[in-house]
């Protein structure tokens, strides 16, 4: 049995081992550097990428091909793009009857360029591939972002070409065969001239999430044959002091890179706070571009200095939680005015306190939602029936998540026979799609209360998921789950008997707020981390799921009791009713 009451220093990560670190000034070369020391596979691909030995034009690089991305990416390609001095491309001379192409000799030709990186979230046609002008009878000629970087890199959002895909089709054989051939956007209305073709020495980097990688490749598999393939990192572990000191050069340098305000000493632990309840683990940090320009830009706004402090910063969380917490107030006072019952004092059979996560298109942050799951238990032939999936509100994986949690019951009861009930399990009062099986134990525990009889306690609320053996697996959204039933046992008086259990595995995902922290170091509120269902029980209903000692109370004595009981009721029905009468003499 592994049950783990946690203490408030294990809820949230300790910054303390790193405030010498961040009280130190800051190694100006290792800040300049921060993007190469974080992204070490990235850095390495692209020396590849960029060698002119390398004879593949094309790159792809996993990462969303949003703008603060791009300019993180263009400025690590910049530090590793070493191009020539020569000159590329070359320069037009139009007459009243045609029009030349020669080989470049100044910078000053519009079409003549040094090497360079360039990169776009978004480009129209004429942006991407320039365009021919007329006016007055007088030709001209406009470059585009392809000319502009010939001789260098290009740097594009996937989402530009995938909506594009002539255009795309276009940029490939180009840049696959190194010359650029003047086309008309119209059809209907051709070149007024003809325009002669312009070399073209271009290396692309596409950049997208999964899905858009794999549109490209159902697109163009030939292309996605032959490009090199690297990912941006999201995250960076913290294995020791160094991954801290990497982390705070990366905030320093996007500060520095942006103008905006860094963080000072006494800041610094907050953020670490704040940067693993983001990650969703106390053991990695987030390199997120746009997580790193959404918080920061705010904070300039309510400081005109070059660092902010500690209260500043925790000022502003506390003006961005209120901002957008209405919904989970709405949520809270709906259960409050008992709209919506969880209760969270006394018992109930087949009744048990689960925990959701909801996330509402277009919110900036995810909602967590305290969920009373029932299960009833009469006679029948073993069935049980969700009720979500029988209503078409149930999803796929919670599906699943039921049909693991069943065979788990079926094959610890051990029967030679089939179950002699039925059972029907649902989530009370939710009108949408339920999915995930993040409340498998929680269904689990509420079938086990069904069929044993037993009562579970309401002031305790469970979340994790089960596999078949039982052991209790982790889950996501954990800081926000615990958080809502938290503020609802607050809201009506913590009596100092209620908490949440969640799986051991999920302990390093904590990073819960002050005031929680604050009611489990006084020993107001508890949480309690399980390694399976056998660790729940005791908790939820006081009694074991089995006992060695003879004569004692436990849960599988229960159901086997009433199975024993049903069976046998069931094998007097099913004496044929002119013999009925014979159970007179079993019964006596």
């Amino acid at each position: 049995m592994t049950i783990n009451r946690l203490t408030s220093q294990a809820l949230t990560l300790d910054a303390t081992p790193y405030d010498s670190l961040f009280a130190q000034p800051g190694d100006n070369d290792a800040v300049s550097q921060a993007l190469q020391s974080i992204q070490p596979r990235l850095t390495d691909t692209l020396t590849h990428f960029l060698h002119p030995s390398v004879p593949s034009r094309f790159m792809v690089i996993k990462a969303p091909g949003t703008q603060p991305y791009l300019d993180t990416l263009h400025e690590l390609v910049s530090q590793q793009f070493t191009g020539s001095d020569s000159l590329y491309g070359g320069h037009y001379r139009f007459s009243t009857t045609d029009v030349t192409f020669g080989k470049p000799e100044t910078e000053d030709a519009l079409f003549c360029t040094r090497p360079n990186v360039l990169s776009t979230a978004w480009a129209e046609t004429e942006q991407l591939c320039g365009c021919i002008r007329q006016f007055n009878g007088e030709l001209s000629a406009q470059p585009g972002l392809l000319h502009r970087a010939n001789g260098g890199v290009l740097i594009l959002s996937l989402r530009l070409l995938l909506e594009q895909p002539l255009m795309w089709l276009r940029v490939k054989q180009w840049v696959t065969r190194q010359v650029f051939t003047w086309f008309a956007p119209d059809e209907t209305k051709p070149l007024p001239v003809t325009m002669p073709a312009i070399p073209l020495d271009i290396r692309l980097i596409l950049v997208g999430d999964r899905d858009e990688l794999a549109e490209l490749e159902a697109l163009t598999p030939e292309m996605t044959e032959i490009a090199v393939y690297s990912e941006y990192e999201d995250e960076i572990l913290i294995n020791d002091e160094q991954d801290v000191i990497r982390w705070r050069n990366w905030i320093d340098n996007r500060a520095q890179n942006k103008g905006l305000p860094r963080p000072a000493s006494d800041a610094w632990p907050r953020l670490l706070e704040l940067a693993t309840r983001y990650t969703e683990d106390q053991c990695s940090l987030p390199v997120n571009p746009l997580w790193f320009e959404r918080l920061f830009t705010s904070i300039a706004t309510i400081t005109g200095t070059e660092t902010f402090s500690g209260e500043a910063f925790q000022q502003l969380l506390e003006q961005q939680a209120w901002r957008e917490g209405y919904l989970a107030e709405r949520i809270l006072d709906d259960i409050l005015d008992d709209q919506v019952r969880v209760d969270t004092q006394g018992e109930q059979v087949g009744q048990i306190n689960a925990l959701s996560v909801i996330e509402f298109p277009g919110h900036p942050r995810p909602v967590g939602e305290p969920s009373r799951i029932s299960c009833v238990v009469h006679a029948g032939d073993g069935e049980l029936t969700d009720i979500e999936r029988k209503a078409e509100l149930g999803g796929n994986i919670h599906a699943k998540g039921m049909m693991i949690m069943q065979a788990f019951l079926m094959a610890e009861l051990d029967l030679d026979q089939q179950l002699p009930f039925s059972a029907s399990l649902t989530f009370e009062q939710s009108y949408s799609e339920v999915d995930g099986d993040s409340a498998s134990m929680a269904e689990l525990c509420a079938f086990i209360s069904a069929l044993a009889d037993v009562p579970v306690y309401q002031n305790i609320a469970i979340t994790g998921s089960v596999d078949q053996f039982g052991c209790a697996q982790p889950v996501g959204g954990l800081n926000e789950k615990i958080e809502s039933f938290f503020t609802l046992c607050a809201a009506r008086g913590l009596t100092g008997n209620q908490g949440v259990i969640i799986p051991l595995a999920n302990v390093r995902h904590l990073s819960l707020c002050e005031p929680l922290r604050s009611a489990v170091e006084q020993e107001q509120f508890y949480i309690w981390a399980i390694d399976d269902v056998f660790d729940a029980l005791p908790l939820l209903t006081g009694l074991p799921w089995s006992d060695e000692i003879q004569g004692r109370n436990n849960l599988m004595q229960l159901v086997q009791e009433r199975i024993a009981q049903a069976s046998q009721q069931d094998a007097r029905h099913r004496l044929p009713w002119p013999l009925r009468w014979l159970n007179w003499f079993n019964h006596n």
